[in-house]
């Protein structure tokens, strides 16, 4: 079985991901996709920013509702203290089993920074890395992160997906501001955040 797995703190969920997320699972014959909302990402230490999580996982599951082979795991919510990829892939390779193949979802710009992230080495022997371009990114040169990853040349899988220029921090102004955000966000995101009065 092979499983996509998309992070990220999706505050709020937009378009961009349930694209990418579509996408990824056809191109690479996922038989589904886990959106896993961080908890306590490690790179977004001020916990100020980042909306609490009931909200941005309430976000996630209405977006997904439809979608037959999309699914949420809060595994990074319920657990104390920073989230760290490879200990998300670690367990999730325990829940669903060896059988299950785990593709990894990242841009070229968290490609290029893994080698920042905790034991890369370990991340890469879980799961495979399935790259995608971001807007206003190079394709990173595998050969260099060789350096610090052996084998990760092995492992990425590039998925060439004309990018959605797309950003949670845009949509988040725009509301502050008072402007539309329906083309950007599923219509039940758009009624979730008037009625919780997120981003004001």
């Amino acid at each position: 079985m092979k499983v996509g797995v998309l992070g990220g703190t999706f505050d709020p969920i937009h378009y961009g991901h349930l694209i990418l997320a579509e996408q990824g699972r056809l191109r690479l014959g996922l038989e589904r996709v886990l959106f896993i909302p961080a908890g306590q990402p490690w790179l977004k230490t001020d916990r100020n920013i980042i909306t609490p999580a009931m909200h941005r996982v309430g976000m996630v599951r209405l977006s997904i509702a439809r979608h037959p082979y999309f699914e949420i795991s809060t595994i990074e919510i319920d657990k104390p203290g920073a989230s760290y990829s490879v200990d998300t892939m670690a367990a999730l390779q325990r829940q669903l089993g060896s059988d299950t193949e785990l593709y990894l979802l990242m841009g070229w710009d968290s490609l290029g920074e893994l080698p920042l992230w905790k034991d890369p080495e370990r991340l890469v022997e879980l799961c495979r890395i399935a790259a995608f371009n971001r807007p206003g990114y190079s394709r990173p040169e595998l050969k260099s992160l060789e350096g610090s990853i052996p084998e990760i040349s092995k492992t990425v899988v590039w998925l060439d997906i004309k990018p959605v220029d797309i950003s949670s921090s845009d949509i988040r102004i725009k509301v502050r501001q008072g402007l539309p955000i329906a083309n950007l966000v599923p219509e039940e995101v758009v009624g979730y955040i008037e009625e919780h009065q997120l981003y004001r």
